[in-house]
């Protein structure tokens, strides 16, 4: 006999089942229901996943992977799509950094805008002049998206390329960490900025509008969803892959600016950061093949962890983050966490935790201590360990890192 199943099953009336890797990890009443709303949806695949750090989101639950056929939900997918993460293993050990680490995070947050400014200012998080490496990636990117603003003007009034190669803000981050030989990492987690949230939250209202009549009879009307076949659909499809590949180019112009910043410090011999690299989504939906079908896979939180393919899990500022590697399970059609996860939310945190619980809870990382990061106090997130042993069955871990910078938006 094989080893027993790793995760529960909730049987769902009038729905499919769901498959939850939840043992020894918290999991609240309120993503249950979300999960049990859309496991009645009538054109879920199989059964919906849950991934070990799901939790309440907007619509569908962070931490989910929906198969459909025959429709996608722009609202499960969200407006952080291809929100993300990318590392890469350099040539340095702990030894090789700066004494002051204060330097290391200056000359990142100095090579790489980040953050929010209130409202009547242009953005800190946005470029004041386009870089040439930044106009230069918006060369290729450029063309779709006018045609997909052709279609939808509504679209072309963001932040496209002003925001091509920036951090942005939330839970956004760059972080340098060291793995268990003590080999430098640079690690980034941010996805398609401005113009993926203007995509995604406009064709989740359009969703909406071409479901007025039928709205009703959703269990929540963030499950509005697009049917394939109507040009509605096809120009999400289109708008969603085109907001994906701005993602995965955004996070590698940002790992070059990190590269060269750290480059460039006093002190700080040469280095290569080629040795192992790996950028993947967490927010997405793709074309994929699950259990005799053609899907439309939506990971809402989730990483896809094919049979050898390399992840990134991170934990919250303080804790551990993972280099990990599929194992292919097919019950969870190929995805792993995309995180530790929160327990609490963000008004939550900030009432739960001051400044000086945040300052002993990341006493060992040169970031940020002040009362604007108390919602990404490490105290707000699951235990990481938890989790991990929550999908055992669904990845291995490569490689274990532990940041000493920590740059947040």
């Amino acid at each position: 006999m094989g080893e027993p199943a790793n995760y529960e099953v909730i049987d769902v009336e009038d729905g499919v089942p769901i498959k939850a890797w939840v043992r020894g990890v918290p999991f609240e009443d309120e993503a249950q229901k979300q999960l049990l709303n859309v496991a009645r949806l009538p054109f879920v695949h199989k059964w919906v996943a849950a991934m070990p750090d799901v939790h309440w989101g907007i619509g569908a639950t962070v931490g989910s992977v929906i198969p459909t056929i025959g429709a996608i939900i722009p609202a499960a997918v969200g407006v952080d799509i291809g929100c993300g993460m990318m590392a890469v293993q350099t040539t340095l050990t702990g030894d090789d950094l700066p004494n002051n680490l204060k330097q290391v995070r200056d000359a990142i947050e100095k090579a790489v805008p980040h953050g929010l400014s209130k409202k009547g200012k242009r953005d800190a998080g946005s470029w004041h002049a386009v870089p040439d490496r930044s106009a230069n990636a918006w060369v290729e990117l450029e063309p779709v998206f006018r045609r997909i603003a052709q279609k939808h003007p509504h679209v072309r009034q963001s932040n496209h390329v002003t925001q091509l190669g920036t951090l942005g803000s939330g839970n956004h981050f760059i972080e340098v960490c060291i793995d268990e030989a003590e080999r430098v990492w640079f690690l980034l987690h941010s996805g398609s900025r401005g113009v993926g949230n203007r995509i995604g939250t406009y064709f989740i209202e359009l969703a909406k509008q071409d479901m007025r009549a039928a709205l009703g009879n959703l269990p929540d009307q963030n499950l509005a969803y697009l049917t394939e076949g109507t040009q509605h659909f096809d120009d999400y499809v289109e708008a969603v892959e085109w907001a994906q590949k701005f993602a995965m180019t955004n996070r590698a112009l940002m790992m070059k600016a990190v590269v060269e910043a750290v480059k460039a410090l006093k002190g700080v011999r040469n280095f290569q950061a080629t040795a192992m690299v790996v950028n993947c989504h967490h927010n997405y939906v793709a074309r994929e093949h699950h259990y005799g079908a053609d899907v439309f896979l939506t990971r809402k939180g989730a990483v896809r962890a094919g049979a050898g393919e390399l992840g990134i899990i991170p934990g919250s500022m303080g804790a551990a983050s993972y280099i990990v590697r599929g194992k292919g399970h097919p019950e969870s059609f190929d995805s792993c966490s995309h995180g530790a996860g929160r327990k609490m939310s963000r008004n939550q945190a900030r009432q739960q935790f001051s400044v000086a619980d945040h300052k002993e809870a990341t006493r060992h990382v040169e970031c940020r201590k002040d009362a604007d990061v108390i919602d990404e106090t490490p105290m707000a997130y699951k235990s990481i360990d938890q989790v991990m042993a929550a999908q055992s069955d669904l990845v291995e871990v490569v490689h274990t890192l532990r940041q000493v910078v920590c740059v947040k938006g």
